[in-house]
């Protein structure tokens, strides 16, 4: 018998063990900050597979992963059966309270803001651009991490100041280093890294990768298939309840709607769908 979590987020339980947490991802959904009642099944156990095979992939950066091996884990959580293939042991650091998202395309919030300002990160950009344009380059366009409410988009000018400009380019190469390169990994197999988001702590001073890595939950992945200018493609993301809850009158405030039985298994056949492609692209290291 395990004892309850520490801290309990939208999708994820945390442990906290001293110098270490163990971090378990459960089968809870959110969206737009809001936690649904109806799970989706082995979501949790799919996201610690993809995070983990990227984290280990992207070896040369450090993480904070010390192992996902339930019988490696001190007691009493050692070969706890709740907690296989959902739980990580890490390295405890101290967040950045920033998102350094990393975009490559056009869509979500960049897109609205865009459409409101003509600016992407309070950076202006050229008229008449259409829905899922692709950047000449990929850009950085960093979120303040808020204790309540939504995440809050940001300029890099922002971030710098906050944070320091030395700690501020290094996160920022090393965020546009990853994307760049899982974007063309995944390009082999007919998928394009829309954007997505990193988030880094520090341990002893230095920046270390930290909660998860390219996963459904933290980017967007499209089908390449579908790719066309003034559309957003085929998702296999959490995109695809985004989507469903803009089609509805929910307002997204609790409480939230009931997620059909149809939409759930859609959500976990495409996050099962994006493993396999991750797997192959992985395995040809």
């Amino acid at each position: 018998m395990i004892p309850s979590p520490h801290y309990k987020g939208k999708v994820r339980d945390v442990y906290d063990l001293g110098t270490e947490l163990l971090l378990v991802a459960t089968d809870r959904i959110s969206a737009f900050d809001v936690v649904f009642s109806e799970p989706v099944e082995d979501k949790g156990k799919i996201l610690t597979r993809i995070a983990t095979s990227w984290f280990r992939y992207f070896s040369d950066i450090p993480n904070h992963l010390i192992t996902d091996d339930v019988s490696q884990f001190p007691k009493p959580y050692q070969n706890e059966p709740s907690l296989l293939g959902r739980s990580v042991l890490v390295k405890k650091a101290e967040r950045i309270d920033f998102e350094c998202v990393v975009r490559g395309y056009l869509t979500g919030s960049a897109w609205k803001e865009y459409c409101k300002f003509g600016t992407i990160a309070e950076t202006p950009y050229p008229k008449n651009l259409q829905e899922s344009y692709r950047f000449p380059t990929p850009i950085f366009t960093p979120a303040r991490k808020n204790d309540s409410g939504h995440d809050e988009n940001v300029s890099e000018e922002t971030m710098e100041n906050e944070v320091g400009s030395s700690l501020f380019q290094e996160l920022k190469k090393l965020s546009l280093h990853l994307y760049g390169k899982a974007h063309d990994l995944m390009a082999k197999q007919g998928i394009i890294l829309c954007d997505t988001k990193f988030e880094f702590g520090l341990i002893n001073g230095k920046p270390i990768l930290i909660d998860e890595i390219l996963t459904p939950d933290s980017s967007r992945y499209w089908d390449a298939s579908t790719y066309a200018l003034g559309v957003t493609p085929a998702s296999f993301d959490k995109q695809i309840l985004r989507n469903w809850l803009e089609s509805t009158s929910w307002d997204k405030n609790p409480p939230p709607p009931q997620l059909p039985e149809s939409l759930i298994q859609e959500l976990r056949k495409k996050y099962l769908e994006l493993e396999d492609k991750i797997s192959l692209c992985l395995s040809q290291k």
